[in-house]
């Protein structure tokens, strides 16, 4: 059966970015990082997840993490040079970005959001992150990522 695109993929493609699909089967309960690296057949170090935060006036950034991390709030907003972020509410996140949780990649949403990749990726040839759909996750060079996101690559996490 041939692989549904999605936004992140057809973004990929026009940039002639190589890039790797895996796809895994999903429940309705939403999956944890450290099972997604599971069912792809990975180490949880290589799996990043997506965390789309937003201001007090509503703008969006968005921050790419290890899987086993948590965001550091207070370097989050100095990466973007804000004086605090939160999680933008789940409600609005199909709305804002075009994705659904367990499913959000930093490729391809509805616009282009200010975007940083966690240092730690740097240390990592490639990394895997949402495909753009539940169940899918994308393969790609680090580098390929910062040029495809237009990213700043900054220390966010909690050490």
């Amino acid at each position: 059966m041939k692989q549904k695109k999605t936004n992140a993929m057809r973004m990929l493609d026009r940039s002639n970015i190589s890039y790797e699909v895996n796809t895994y089967d999903v429940s309705e309960t939403h999956m944890d990082g450290e099972s997604v690296a599971q069912k792809v057949g990975v180490d949880a170090t290589q799996v990043y997840k997506t965390l789309v935060l937003e201001n007090t006036n509503h703008a969006h950034f968005v921050f790419v993490i290890p899987v086993r991390a948590s965001l550091d709030m207070k370097a989050a907003a100095q990466a973007v040079g804000e004086k605090k972020l939160h999680l933008m509410p789940l409600d609005d996140l199909k709305k804002v970005t075009g994705y659904v949780r367990g499913g959000c990649s930093p490729i391809g949403m509805k616009r282009q959001f200010p975007t940083i990749i966690d240092q730690q990726a740097m240390a990592l040839n490639t990394i895997y992150i949402s495909g753009g759909e539940r169940g899918t996750q994308i393969k790609i060079g680090i580098t390929d990522l910062i040029n495809a996101t237009n990213a700043k690559v900054v220390q966010v996490i909690h050490e």
